[in-house]
């Protein structure tokens, strides 16, 4: 097919959810309930942390921005596939499906990034506590966050640009609620070769090296806390890093099983490549909020301030 009738005729079939019509009704209330819990927590962790002074320090300010990302990260594909599950038709056009593989992977490389910067945040607190203030300040927090903004951006445009370079040549079904790059491929009738070593070197060191990064910090931060000689203190420390742990573990299982770990062409794999896409786009964004919120005696105090009304938005270091 020409790369002209492509884009403006050509559409993909979105096949990775439920083939069972009695099935959907409950998907759709499932997904819709999950978005709007989704959207709703993190927004008002963004919001909490915003209107609270008190939480007008780095390892927050990280925190609203992991917020932000799940919110975006979680549209992208979301409403779509609620949209599709509603009118009972599973078609994505090919600039949609592109638009939707190139944010999708910017705000999912986003939370990768996120992840590995928050927990150096940790590590300088707990291994170099004299020094973090100068050494988190404010502004370097700032460009921290807009490298990371940069950074996926780029990789997510050179993913979105190889897709671009291939041929589909009829209505394709991929085997997945959204656009990605494993099922795109998989349905592409051309050379792939290019576009699965880029996958391999450059998406597993997105993948592989902040979560590498996360681990040297968290030897680090263990050493630093078991050092401290009461018992009291060593508790303290741990609490500040048992959500990011637990986001982590969540997270980076999840995509390493999707992207890094092999999978073949049968019904139970796609089966379980599905599952595990869900886990990292929809269930890590839900719960993200209420494991930084329920473990954290200053997230609960700003929100219970910001629901009674007792909060104005300013930001200060």
């Amino acid at each position: 097919m020409e790369r002209g009738n492509q884009t403006s005729i050509f559409e993909f079939l979105l096949w990775g959810l439920s083939e069972w019509p009695e099935q959907q009704h409950i998907l759709f209330l499932l997904f819709l309930w999950m978005y709007m819990v989704t959207v709703a927590g993190n927004l008002l962790i963004v919001l909490a942390i915003g209107t609270d002074t008190h939480l007008h320090t780095p390892m927050y300010f990280f925190l609203a921005s992991l917020s932000c990302a799940d919110i975006l990260f979680t549209s992208t594909t979301v409403p779509k596939a609620l949209v599709n599950i509603q009118t009972q038709s599973r078609s994505i056009s090919y600039a949609g499906c592109l638009a939707q593989l190139y944010f999708f992977l910017t705000f999912g490389d986003m939370d990768i990034f996120l992840l590995a910067t928050m927990a150096y945040d940790r590590h300088v607190a707990i291994c170099h506590p004299l020094h973090y203030t100068m050494v988190m300040s404010l502004q370097r927090c700032i460009l921290m966050v807009t490298v990371c903004w940069t950074l996926t951006s780029l990789v997510a445009m050179t993913h979105t640009f190889l897709i671009f370079q291939l041929s589909f040549c009829s209505r394709k079904i991929v085997p997945d609620f959204f656009c990605d790059l494993g099922p795109l491929m998989k349905v592409s009738c051309s050379d792939t070769q290019v576009n699965e070593l880029v996958l391999i070197f450059l998406g597993g060191a997105v993948i592989l090296i902040p979560f590498m990064l996360i681990l040297v910090s968290y030897i680090f931060i263990v050493s630093a806390i078991l050092r401290v000689p009461s018992d009291q203190g060593r508790h303290k420390a741990f609490s500040t890093c048992g959500s990011h742990l637990a986001v982590v573990a969540l997270f980076f299982g999840t995509v390493i099983r999707a992207y890094l770990c092999p999978s073949s062409s049968s019904s139970n794999s796609v089966e379980e490549d599905t599952a595990a896409a869900v886990l990292y786009t929809v269930v890590t964004p839900l719960l993200n909020p209420f494991i930084y919120s329920l473990r954290n005696k200053d997230m609960k105090r700003a929100l219970v301030r910001l629901l009674r009304g007792k909060a104005s938005f300013s930001w200060g270091q």
